[in-house]
């Protein structure tokens, strides 16, 4: 079954999009039974078990770019991420870099994982809220998921175990 991957710390400010945004799917009937939605305040190897042997996959998860303003939404491949430059230690390991290992060692991966994005505008706080404009991007970031889900319909992804 394909999963949604929410990912995040749901007690520092907008690192609790993904939380926020499993809390909203896990209420929307369209996902009951179609996708496993999943949030993990986890990275790197950690995320190899939850992965392994999926359909496809959709990680969600808070980025800073300073590119964007806080709370812009935007859906990449996950080609679009590069691998971990500087391994001093295993807390430095990205997600591509465990996907690219998981890989090497024969553990199937999902064949299609796409990454949805919001802008954070505090990375810092302790807090259990989510900025205004990071919390406005909840709703929008569902929409995307929906357009997500709908595209894995019609390419016959395997939504069976």
């Amino acid at each position: 079954m394909p999963i949604i991957l929410c990912l995040g710390n749901e007690i520092i400010s907008d690192d609790r999009f993904g939380y926020e945004v499993a809390e909203a799917l896990k209420d929307d009937a369209v996902f009951c039974g179609t996708v496993e939605v999943h949030f993990a305040a986890r990275a790197g190897f950690e995320l190899i078990p939850l992965l392994a042997e999926r359909p496809a996959a959709l990680v969600v998860d808070t980025i800073r770019t300073g590119h964007d303003q806080p709370g812009t939404v935007r859906m990449h491949d996950m080609g679009a991420f590069a691998p971990s430059n500087h391994l001093v230690n295993s807390h430095q390991i990205s997600l591509p870099t465990a996907l690219a290992l998981a890989r090497l060692y024969g553990i199937p991966m999902p064949a299609s994982i796409e990454v949805l994005t919001v802008e954070a505008a505090d990375l810092e706080t302790l807090s259990e809220a989510l900025t205004v404009r990071v919390a406005a991007a909840v709703a929008p970031a569902q929409q995307l998921i929906r357009k997500w889900l709908n595209s894995k319909v019609e390419n016959h992804v395997s939504f069976k175990d």
